[in-house]
């Protein structure tokens, strides 16, 4: 029960909602959770035995009506009213601060949960904001890794290719027959060259977009070089 209807107070007060006009048990509950917000709502185990009480005393009387009992102030229930209207007076004021007090309770509740909700959605949007920053970080090292990595296996593969292309164009040249043994090492350095002049020109077409127009311009290049060695060799 509610603080103000301590010492009999809701007696008072429920031969006052009567007086005002006849009403069933529910509907005094319901009168009752309206004038304190809905904080306060007392249940029938609370209101029923005080009509009841009421009833025995003669300040209230019933009638069956529709299968309920509405309940109506007698002219006792009236006196009793009357003597009393100090005390109800002062019993109206205490329920209006108390209504004052919850509506303010009720605000402050709301305000304050307003600001945790405002507080709540800045930080799940900090937090989105966050989470989106690391997601392009680690995109960004994940690509820098994978780059890296590229470029590792890259290298390996054509220092792979240029020592193969090395010694195949090496036993290539110190396949040719004819070549004097007091000559053997220089001839052997010589295809040493050659082969790494080879592996030097394929790394550098793997780097570049070749055309048939480039093509023919090296062909013309190698031509040259080819008859300036030829003229240096004899």
């Amino acid at each position: 029960m509610s603080p103000v209807f301590g010492h009999g107070r809701l007696r008072l007060y429920l031969l006052k909602l009567l007086e005002e006009s006849p009403r069933h048990g529910y509907e005094v509950i319901r009168l009752l959770q309206d004038r304190f917000l809905g904080v306060y709502s007392p249940s029938p185990g609370t209101i029923y035995p005080r009509l009841a009480r009421l009833e025995e005393e003669g300040l209230v009387t019933h009638e069956v009506v529709d299968g309920k009992k509405v309940f109506s102030i007698t002219d006792k229930g009236r006196e009793e009213l009357n003597s009393r209207l100090d005390e109800l007076a002062d019993l109206e004021q205490e329920i209006s601060a108390s209504v004052r007090d919850i509506a303010r309770e009720v605000k402050e509740d709301v305000r304050d949960t307003v600001k945790s909700l405002r507080e709540e959605l800045t930080k799940m949007a900090k937090d989105v904001r966050t989470g989106q920053k690391a997601d392009v970080r680690r995109l960004r090292e994940q690509q820098k890794r994978q780059w890296t990595e590229h470029m590792s296996s890259w290298q390996d593969e054509s220092e792979r290719l240029k020592h193969e292309w090395r010694r195949i164009w090496g036993d290539i040249w110190t396949s040719i027959g004819g070549v004097p043994g007091n000559r053997v090492e220089l001839d052997n350095e010589l295809g040493s060259m050659l082969a790494d002049f080879v592996a030097q020109v394929r790394e550098d077409a793997s780097d570049s977009h070749l055309t048939r127009e480039r093509l023919e311009e090296i062909r013309h290049t190698l031509s040259t070089a080819s008859q300036s060695i030829r003229n240096s060799l004899h």
